[in-house]
């Protein structure tokens, strides 16, 4: 066997340090280039909310147009590109994923931008979007319902894009201090149609921010620098020295003062947005919580009227039933009249006791029921209905009629 080459092993170790060292290097600028957007979009949101308190914001206020463009690099962050049929792949928009990831919330306006006229690029809607997400101040809702369909923002996005990453959960919540901000814009402008890409002004938020420790330190720099030289000043350097530090001073604490100002308005607007969520899921609540107590009252009502008419025709069967007579008086009260009223009956038994014989005898047929049929029939509600119709006077007008009763049969 052959002995191996060291100078083979160490070119090996040294490429797979080398590649180990890339990897670690492309890892830490994905995630330092994540932090870096995630950090300005919530600057550029607080400076809208400031603006917000002074003037209106619409398509040509600077802070608004800074925002949009870092919304959109940070939905733009690795997004995978669009494959055709011959394996190339061409760049596509925000706007594709949005639409697909944002399909099922309730209401959306998803639809409606689909259908505008006036805009035809796909990076258009994505700008349309943004735009009546504000106006309807749902941002965040369309963010967070996008960011719950993990497997569309997978299928996407690449792997290290803000979109995927813990930072995507801090955007949504970052978003929901614009619904205290009211938005109004033209969705018809040509802006809406720019191929170029949107690029951030990083200016804005790059302003030194002196502290106050710094400013006191400073403040007695001044003081020794003016009480070290005081011997060889004038009266009047020594006024203007001390001018120049009460101007100094009292410029630092209107900045203070004025840096409190917005934080505090900053989280009125955040605590106002909140309180009106919540008083909506409340009085949503209410709402329901008064058509289930109608419901219920509804349905008490009807049961206790189901349950009167049940009482009501339970003590009329009862009445009826006692005064319903007994059957062996039914059965020979209906003996006794049907023999009476009868007239073929009687004129049979005259026929037959003038030719001399017995009454019960006749040719092929039985001269009358048996009682013992009859009171048979009469255990029947019919057979009582049919009683009561031989009782009435209709067929006792004319006794020639021949009655029959669909109780008796002959045995």
């Amino acid at each position: 066997m052959s002995s191996l080459d060291p100078s083979g092993l160490q070119t090996s170790r040294g490429m797979a340090s080398i590649n180990g060292a890339r990897k670690k290097a492309a890892a830490r600028n994905r995630a330092v280039e994540r932090r870096n957007f995630i950090t300005v979009c919530r600057f550029s949101v607080k400076t809208l909310i400031d603006r917000s308190c002074f003037e209106t914001i619409d398509d040509t206020s600077p802070e608004f147009i800074n925002f949009v463009s870092i919304l959109e690099q940070i939905l733009s962050h690795r997004l995978k590109g669009q494959v055709s049929w011959f394996g190339y792949e061409s760049p596509r928009s925000f706007w594709d994923y949005v639409r697909v990831a944002c399909s099922k919330v309730p209401h959306s306006c998803i639809h409606s931008i689909e259908s505008m006229e006036n805009v035809r690029s796909s990076r258009a809607k994505g700008r349309a979007w943004i735009r009546v997400a504000l106006m309807e101040k749902r941002l965040s809702e369309y963010m967070s319902a996008a960011l719950r369909d993990f497997k569309t923002t997978r299928r996407f996005y690449d792997d290290g894009a803000i979109m995927l990453g813990e930072e995507a959960g801090l955007l949504a919540d970052t978003l929901i201090g614009l619904n205290a901000i009211d938005f109004s814009f033209c969705l018809k402008g040509e802006g809406l149609d720019g191929s170029y890409p949107a690029v951030i002004d990083y200016t804005p938020y790059l302003k030194f921010t002196q502290t106050s420790d710094s400013i006191s330190s400073d403040e007695e720099e001044m003081r020794t620098l003016g009480s070290s030289g005081s011997e060889a000043s004038t009266p009047e350097a020594n006024m203007a020295a001390s001018l120049r530090t009460d101007l100094s001073s009292w410029y630092s604490k209107c900045k203070r003062v004025e840096q409190k100002y917005r934080v505090v308005l900053e989280q009125k607007g955040y605590l106002e947005e909140l309180v009106r969520l919540r008083e909506a899921q409340l009085s949503e609540s209410v709402s329901q919580n008064k058509a289930l107590l109608q419901r219920f009252t509804e349905a008490d009502l009807s049961h206790k009227l189901e349950k009167e008419q049940l009482e009501f025709i339970i003590l009329e069967l009862q009445d009826q039933l006692k005064s319903f007579p007994s059957l062996d008086q039914l059965s020979t009260d209906m003996s006794l009249s049907q023999l009476s009223l009868d007239p073929g009956h009687t004129q049979t038994r005259s026929l037959d006791s003038k030719a001399g014989l017995p009454h019960w005898h006749r040719e092929g047929k039985e001269d009358t029921p048996s009682l013992r049929g009859l009171c048979g029939s009469l255990t029947s509600v019919a057979s009582y209905k049919s009683l009561a119709s031989l009782k009435s006077s209709e067929y006792l007008a004319s006794p020639t009629t021949d009655m029959t009763s669909p109780g008796l049969t002959p045995s």
